[in-house]
């Protein structure tokens, strides 16, 4: 498993991470969002609805995984999205998922 969803599940257990389309819309509406993971093979529908949020309130997007490698990551089922709610976490995060997309795109 990498960092990135290593670091992943650590959030969560940590309480900083929210999955699910509404907890993580909520999330946006309060603020409180600071990085959005969105699965590469989400619907078309969830992709629109959370990349317009994310340039709306101008919060940081990320497409990585698949929702069910995204799921597994935090011992839940599959997960299209989650919105990570800690400004160091979602620092990290964001680094570490532009590197495994990079790596997923060169295998």
């Amino acid at each position: 498993m990498s960092k990135f969803y290593s670091l992943l599940g650590l959030c969560k257990k940590a309480g900083k991470l929210l999955g699910g389309e509404v907890a993580a819309e909520n999330a946006i509406r309060q603020k409180t969002a600071c990085l959005l993971l969105l699965a590469t093979d989400a619907s078309k529908n969830t992709k629109k609805k959370f990349r317009n949020s994310a340039n709306y309130y101008e919060i940081p997007l990320v497409e990585v995984g698949t929702k069910e490698n995204l799921g597994r990551a935090v011992g839940e089922d599959m997960r299209a999205i989650f919105a990570v709610v800690d400004a160091g976490f979602a620092k990290t995060l964001q680094g570490l998922a532009e590197l495994e997309v990079a790596s997923e795109a060169s295998e």
